[in-house]
């Protein structure tokens, strides 16, 4: 389903001279190149050369575009709309001056689809890999509304405060993943290559070794003979989590309620997942969306299963009649503070503003954790490497002072 919102009609590079007998060249989406040529000539541009672009070119462009792309875009297409310019317009200025080739071929291709008539949120669903639900259901909100100019705003801002908090979460996982990642790399190394070199010296002692070195030693012994078991069994295993909870739902949601309980990184998960439910949830309540409607969009943005679950808990009971404060009370996952902040938004007729204050505080919640938590990693993770390299060391030199003793 999504192969088939992602085809689009061909790419063709294009080269040509203008009015002024200018040479210039670019690239147009289409199903043929006459159908290019003609609209170059409607253009004032003599077309020289067209070339349809390679299959292969136009794949691995589409992987180039990462989500800040995205946020970048409606930024820049909020801004230019803001200053008057004209929506294809907008598309043309952006999408021709976007360094990423991946990001300007789609940004052309939608660019043609709504010159063409077609409506910008009936185009972005075509592209679901690139534009979810949440965004097609608020442009389509302003496009209805005629507001799509203060939509787009509300989307960039959106996107800009989703990624940051996203970055601030991977900051706080990366340090100490990369950290284990480094120490298993050393080890191995000096299991597999320097501590061999210690034990052939160490056998021309003729003395039993102490327990210490001896259990280096068979650690050495077996890395040596069995370093690819390891290597495999790590890989295999980190493959599998990685495919079981994005195949398996039960999976998936059992290891997001364990890393919920995690003693340091539960709590920052924990308010990230608010600060995600109440942004997205305050930008498509004040985008004029239904509250049912909008809490079935926010259930898949929370980033995580057992809030997602929650949520859409909550949008079942919201819509027989309940209010979202005792909703929100009854899933157990909620802060005190955010309950009342909503209820005081439903009876002063202001959710969306109160919202948007409780993602405001959480976001800068999960900004001072993510610091906290770097100043307290950083010299835990140097002890634990203290010993864990110090110890191969001192098991290696223990038979040299146990001689030394002796003489």
């Amino acid at each position: 389903m999504v192969e088939k919102a992602l085809k689009q009609p061909d790419i063709f590079i294009w080269t040509g001279t203008d009015k002024r007998g200018v040479r210039v060249k670019g690239q147009t989406r289409g199903s043929n190149p006459s159908l290019i040529r003609a609209d170059l000539r409607k253009q004032g541009i003599v077309p020289l050369k067209v070339k349809k672009q390679s299959t292969l070119f136009a794949k691995s462009a589409k992987k180039k575009i990462i989500p800040k792309d995205i946020a970048v875009f409606f930024r820049q297409l909020a801004t230019m709309m803001a200053a008057g310019v004209p929506l294809v317009q907008s598309f043309d200025i952006i999408g021709r001056g976007h360094e990423n080739a991946g990001m300007r071929n789609l940004i052309l291709s939608i660019k043609n689809e709504v010159e063409s008539g077609t409506g910008l949120s009936e185009t972005l669903a075509k592209y679901p890999l690139y534009f979810d639900d949440l965004v097609v259901n608020l442009v389509g909100a302003g496009e209805q509304a005629g507001v799509l100019e203060t939509l787009l705003d509300k989307i960039a801002t959106y996107k800009e405060k989703t990624e940051y908090l996203k970055a601030k979460i991977k900051k706080a996982l990366f340090y100490p993943t990369a950290v284990i990642i480094v120490a298993f790399i050393v080890t191995a190394i000096l299991l597999i290559f320097v501590v061999p070199q210690f034990e052939q010296l160490f056998s021309s002692f003729g003395a039993d070794l102490p327990a210490f070195t001896r259990v280096v030693v068979n650690m050495s012994e077996f890395m040596q003979e069995y370093w690819w078991v390891v290597l495999g069994i790590t890989t295999g295993c980190v493959f599998g989590l990685l495919q079981a909870k994005k195949r398996s739902k039960n999976f998936g949601r059992a290891l997001d309620r364990m890393v919920l309980k995690l003693p340091i990184i539960g709590p920052i998960i924990h308010k990230a997942a608010v600060a995600r439910y109440a942004r997205t949830l305050g930008t498509m309540f004040a985008a004029g969306v239904p509250l049912v409607e909008a809490l079935e969009s926010v259930a898949g943005a929370t980033g995580n299963i057992v809030y997602s679950d929650a949520v859409l808990m909550m949008r079942d009971s919201v819509a027989t009649g309940q209010q979202l404060q005792f909703a929100m009370s009854q899933t157990g996952l909620f802060p005190n503070m955010v309950e009342q902040m909503v209820a005081i938004g439903e009876e002063s007729g202001s959710l969306d503003s109160m919202l948007n204050k409780v993602a405001d505080f959480y976001e800068q919640e999960v900004d001072d954790s993510v610091d906290a938590l770097s100043s307290l990693l950083e010299p835990l993770i140097m002890s634990i490497l203290g010993i864990l390299i110090g110890g191969l060391v001192v098991a290696m030199y223990l038979p040299i002072f146990k001689m030394g003793a002796a003489i």
